[in-house]
């Protein structure tokens, strides 16, 4: 895959997953974490909460370095009245999924793309829906039994073992991984990096291309 005028990416994360998405761009790309605490004021509401968050991890990195467009990502689950992080233990797990077993919630992500000289800065975010299934007490104990729960936003990763707890999924699965490469590609063409794909960015599990690329 070939790119036009690119310049130097840097991606303000260390998430593996965030990582392996961003090279299926096939785009030479650095990590370099922000460090940056995850505290924001809780009375944002949630599509407000990951553009903050995002912005401020992009911003941390932009400091530390000369040139480049910097990548800053959040994602966190927006239940009900609440928003739903990393669990604490896995006590905290079987909560989180005993209260979205049968339900629907939202995942949202934002993302910040910010040149490092300029300071310039784009943000865009994505929500997707999931209903979960009536799942049992026993498949809720084996599935936080596997520890895959453990590092995961809401406690579950759809692109694993986590699956199996899911009925339904609107909008962009990446998004529910952890990167809408769907919206990164948009943000990027602003500042003039264009991305020439074999196909889709973003893809369901079965191949087919994000709805909401289907939808532009």
């Amino acid at each position: 895959m070939k790119t036009q005028h690119l310049p130097k990416i840097i991606l303000a994360s260390g998430s593996p997953r965030r990582k392996e998405l961003l090279s299926t761009l096939e785009i030479p790309f650095e990590i370099i974490t922000s460090g940056v605490s995850e505290e924001v004021d809780p009375n944002l509401d949630p599509v407000e909460m990951v553009k903050v968050l995002a912005k401020m991890k992009a911003t941390a990195v932009a400091k530390k370095i000369q040139e480049g467009l910097v990548i800053g990502s959040d994602t966190t689950i927006a239940f009900e009245d609440r928003t739903l992080g990393k669990p604490t233990s896995q006590e905290n797990a079987k909560q989180m999924l005993e209260m979205l077993r049968n339900k629907k919630h939202q995942v949202i992500s934002g993302i910040a793309i910010l040149d490092s000289s300029s300071m310039r800065i784009e943000v865009g975010t994505v929500t997707t829906s999931i209903r979960m299934r009536n799942y049992s007490d026993q498949e809720l104990i084996g599935y936080i039994a596997t520890g895959e729960p453990m590092d995961k936003a809401g406690s579950y990763a759809i692109q694993g073992k986590g699956s199996s707890l899911i009925a339904e999924i609107e909008g962009c699965y990446n998004n529910v991984v952890g990167f809408p490469l769907c919206e990164l590609v948009k943000l990027l063409e602003k500042f003039g990096v264009s991305v020439n794909l074999r196909g889709s960015v973003c893809n369901l599990p079965s191949g087919d291309a994000c709805p909401r690329l289907q939808n532009n």
